[in-house]
This record gives structure tokens, C-alpha cells and sequence, in this order.
């Protein structure tokens, strides 16, 4: 065999590690401690797999296809396919290429190792080229997406992450769009409450040095006349919608009701309406996020069933009973108010977003789920509320007794 005259090739660096008669095995793991040192961790995926192709005497040539296996072979060559990706992820997330990680961890379903590291970032005095790239993988890639709203609302302010959330709040886990929504609602309320507090100290001194936002603009009028306002109004309407996916015990949903009050004082040009049923955006969103607070629960439960009632067009009909039935499931009254709802939403079965037989599943209300599915012939959903009632028959005989 000729050996290569430059030593620095990476051919030259493999053959370097061989003795003379090297085995396969030889051959294999020297090819990968040279992918390593020269960090080629891309090379060196295809090389894990080459090994493990030799080891069980499948076709070494285009290592990562699944076109040249045995049938029986897949199930196995896939978990060694996943190992190899674990391991070359792990890798480039130690040698700071999250982008690079991200495509491993992202094909076999691991985002945690990744989200981790993105957690671990913090923003330079002058975010760069880098940093920017780190927070597109975080927001638009869906690596660490509530991470990447911070990042950007931290550097280039509300209006783009009012934005950004408002595109990809769909794309978003229901813990995602909390934990988004708890931020805007903390970002926007600061500021609102500190422009109050400056024109209302430019008139008289404000008695507590922490006064909220219903606090300051309780008995003063004035501070909305001839259409003033202390925050961008738009910003303001997109964070109350934001902020119902908060839950009951979060701190920033006493201080969503208060940016409610403060939206239901602007003049009327800028109360912009919302979809059904928040078409009087900050009425429908008063009696929504109170009821979620436990205050007055039955009269949000009322407002929204009576729009319900006399809303006369059906695709509206639909809009009001979603979001009724959201509601009623998170004050825990689902039940009195499925009666109604139910045949409105009873064929949604979205495998990405609502399922009316989930709902009722995930709720204990088989019979209701039953007695929807036969009064729209829906004979699958009829079997999955059978088979639902009868698991939990079965779990409540087996439970011991108290």
C-alpha cells in the first residue's frame, strides 16, 4: 500500500494508527479517533454506523440508508442508528455547535439535551452573529421556544416578540404558551404601571410607592381623556389574549385582570374587537380570566353560554362553544356546560389540537362521549367511549376499598 506523503491529511493521520495487518475493527476505530480529532463529528456518524454494519455483516457502503437492510435488520439497526446520533449530538453540544446537536437530538426526538444547553445561555452585552443563531434555533426551530421569546424580547424589545408569539403560540406545547404568556404579561404590566404612575405624579403624588395598575387608575378618568393611553394599544390587546393560557395559581393572572380593567377604559377606537366570543375584547376577557381566578365562576360560565345561545351563525357557534367548553374544563364545571356545547364540537377531532372525545375521556364523561357519537352515527367514537367506561368500571372494582 502507498502511504500518503502529507501528514497532515487525514488519510495520512488514519494510516499513521495502523500496524501492519490491521483488522477491520483496527481499520474502523482508527478511522473514527481521526473523524474526532479533527471534529468532523458529521463523518463521524456514518463511521459509527459503518462499524455496526460490520459487526453484523450488512452492506457497508451508504452507512445511514435503510434501503440496503434485511427487513429483520431494521428494528436493531435503528436503535444503533439512534445511539450513534445520541452520541454525535452529545459531541457537538460539547464543542458548542447547538445547530449541529440540534439535528440529532431533533431526528430522534431527544430535544431535552439541547434545550438544556440553550437554557444555560446567557446574552452578551452585544448580542452577535452567533448569539442571533442560537436564538433563531431556540424560537423558529423549535429547539427551546419559550427560551427564544425571552431572547428576543430581551433584545429586540415587545413589538417583535408580540409578533413572533403570536405566529408560533399554534406551534407551541400548552406549557409553552404559559410560560410565554406569564412573561408578556409581566413585561407589559411593568410598563404600563410605570407610565401610569409618571402622569399621574405629574399631577399629584401617588400615596404607595407600589401601586398597581388598578389601583392607579381607580376614580381617575382623566388619565383616558381625548383618547390617552400609556402603552401600545396593540401590544396590550395581543398580551390579554396571550394570558388566557395562564392557569388559576399563576402570580401574572391577577395582573392579566388588571390590564383587562385598564383595556376596558381606553375610548372605543382603541378596544380593538377579537374573534367570537371576545368581539368586546376586554368584556369577553374580564369575565374569562376572572372566572379562571375563581371569581364569579358562574357568571363567566353565563356570559359565554349565553353569547353561545344567541349566536345565530353556526362556524360562530363553534367558535363560542371551544372556547366555553375551555373554560368550563379548567373551573372544573365541564359538565353542565357539555349539554350545550356538545353538539357543536362533538365531530372535532383534530390529532393536533382538540379532540372532543379526549375531552371526554380525559374527563370521565364516557356517557356524555357515547351518547354524542350515536346521535352523529359516529360509530369510532362510540367504541372508544365503550372501551373507556369499561377501563374505568374495571379500575374502580379493582380499587381497594377504604
Amino acid at each position: 500500500m502507498n502511504t500518503p506523503t502529507d501528514t497532515t491529511s487525514r488519510v495520512a493521520q488514519l494510516t499513521n494508527r495502523l500496524t501492519e495487518g490491521a483488522s477491520p475493527q483496527d481499520i474502523v476505530q482508527a478511522l473514527q479517533q481521526t473523524l474526532k480529532d479533527e471534529k468532523d463529528f458529521h463523518r463521524l456518524f456514518d463511521a459509527l454506523l459503518i462499524e455496526y454494519r460490520l459487526n453484523h455483516d450488512l452492506p457497508i457502503t451508504q452507512p445511514t440508508s435503510l434501503d440496503n437492510l434485511p427487513a429483520d435488520s431494521e428494528v436493531d439497526f435503528r436503535k444503533a442508528y439512534m445511539d450513534a446520533a445520541r452520541q454525535v449530538g452529545t459531541l457537538f453540544l460539547e464543542d458548542g455547535g447547538l445547530s449541529d446537536a440540534w439535528a440529532y437530538f431533533r431526528t430522534i426526538g431527544e430535544p431535552e439535551p439541547v434545550r438544556a444547553a440553550i437554557e444555560k445561555i446567557r446574552i452578551p452585552r452585544e448580542p452577535d452573529e452567533k448569539f442571533d443563531e442560537i436564538m433563531n434555533l431556540a424560537l423558529y426551530e423549535g429547539a427551546h421556544v419559550a427560551k427564544g421569546l425571552e431572547f428576543l424580547l430581551k433584545t429586540h424589545g415587545t413589538c417583535n416578540t408580540v409578533t413572533a408569539f403570536g405566529q408560533l403560540q399554534q406551534q407551541m406545547t400548552v406549557e409553552e404558551r404559559r410560560t410565554c404568556a406569564a412573561m408578556m404579561v409581566n413585561n407589559i404590566y411593568a410598563d404600563l404601571q410605570a407610565n401610569i404612575r409618571r402622569d399621574v405624579e405629574a399631577r399629584m403624588p401617588v400615596l404607595s410607592a407600589d401601586a398597581s395598575v388598578s389601583e392607579l387608575i381607580k376614580g381617575r378618568d382623566w388619565l383616558f381623556a381625548e383618547g390617552n393611553y400609556h402603552i401600545d394599544v396593540s401590544h396590550l390587546h395581543s398580551t390579554v389574549g396571550f394570558a388566557r393560557a395562564l392557569e388559576a395559581d399563576d402570580p401574572e393572572l391577577p395582573l392579566a385582570v388588571e390590564l383587562c380593567e385598564y383595556g376596558s377604559m381606553l375610548s372605543g377606537p382603541l378596544q380593538y374587537p377579537g374573534d367570537l366570543p371576545f368581539d368586546d375584547f376586554y368584556k369577553g376577557h374580564l369575565w374569562f380570566l376572572n372566572a379562571l381566578a375563581g371569581k364569579d365562576v358562574d357568571g363567566g360560565l353565563a356570559y359565554f353560554m349565553k353569547r353561545l345561545q344567541d349566536e345565530p351563525d353556526e362556524p360562530d357557534r363553534q367558535l363560542i362553544a371551544y372556547v366555553l367548553l375551555d373554560l368550563a374544563q379548567r373551573v372544573g364545571r365541564l359538565e353542565q356546560s357539555l349539554k350545550e356545547a356538545a353538539p357543536l364540537v362533538s365531530r372535532m377531532e383534530d390529532p393536533n389540537g382538540f379532540s372532543f372525545a379526549k375531552l371526554c375521556v380525559d374527563t370521565g364523561l364516557t356517557d356524555e362521549l357515547a351518547a354524542a357519537a350515536a346521535d352523529n352515527d359516529d360509530v369510532l367514537s362510540y367504541a372508544i367511549a365503550r372501551l373507556a367506561g369499561s377501563t374505568d368500571a374495571d379500575a374502580a372494582t379493582d380499587a381497594p376499598a377504604e
